[in-house]
């Protein structure tokens, strides 16, 4: 699919955003491209982890402004977040598989909350993040303003969604707006390392706690802890839950196999 680069390996899907000489900015057909490939990493029960990167330099820049500023090509704003853009943001938060975010450049705009909306965030030592929306009288879409405050604070993202000022990848890991900074020369194979290690842990149990993070965006404490008595009733009843007891009286390492 153009604009976007996919392969199965080892229990892992790999989405690379892949328009490296626009640094995988997005049109419509790489939006699109992008939701039929999560829909197809979802169903698949071989894929037990995600992991979303870029092909090139750049991780992602955001939308192609040649895109909005063509008079025969512009889809207009509101079929691009609607159909572009939130579509996207849902699929990741909806899909019960853990999902990486491998920032290997530049973040910008939606580029930059796309990442910010996975499950676990990393970047490479070269990469940077850029709320770069204000730099030309937009707001901030593609959930970031959702997901940045409750990241880094409410001054804190206030302050970089207005200024539009770049962070680097060591100064978003100090203000917890990503998991982890990694070196440049081992950035792939500590990426696919990371992956392997969540495509063998109990998956089911890991999209039960991702459901439960989502809910606790809106829930109260009473509600919380309400729905996780009821997935951890439904987690202990797995065959996961079971072979990781059976392995730990064993001192072994459990076969977990997302069930």
């Amino acid at each position: 699919m153009k604009g976007i680069a996919s392969k199965i390996e080892h229990g892992i899907g790999w989405l690379y955003l892949d328009r490296p000489e626009v640094f995988n900015s997005f049109n419509r057909e790489m939006a699109l491209a992008m939701q039929q490939t999560l829909d197809d990493f979802k169903l698949n029960k071989e894929v037990r982890a995600i992991v979303i990167t870029g092909n090139g330099k750049a991780f992602c820049a955001g939308q192609d402004l040649k895109e909005v500023t063509s008079v025969d090509l512009n889809p207009g704003f509101k079929k691009i977040l609607e159909e572009h853009y939130n579509p996207i943001i849902d699929r990741i938060r909806a899909i019960e598989k853990p999902i990486v975010a491998a920032v290997n450049g530049v973040a910008a705009g939606a580029g930059a909350n796309i990442a910010l909306a996975c499950d676990v965030v990393v970047a490479s030592e070269k990469a940077s993040f850029i709320q770069a929306f204000s730099k030309i009288g937009l707001v901030p879409d593609s959930g970031g303003t959702f997901f940045l405050p409750r990241l880094i604070g409410f001054q804190k993202a206030s302050a970089l969604m207005m200024l539009g000022e770049k962070v680097t990848a060591e100064e978003a890991e100090r203000l917890g707006m990503i998991y982890k900074v990694i070196s440049a020369e081992s950035f792939e194979s500590d990426v696919e390392q990371l992956a392997q290690t969540l495509s063998k842990m109990p998956t089911k149990a890991l999209g039960m706690t991702k459901r439960l993070l989502n809910q606790s965006m809106t829930n109260n404490l009473t509600e919380q802890l309400h729905i996780e008595g009821k997935l951890q009733i439904e987690a202990a009843q797995s065959e996961d839950y079971a072979e990781g007891v059976t392995a730990f009286v064993e001192k072994r390492s459990p076969n977990f196999k997302g069930n």
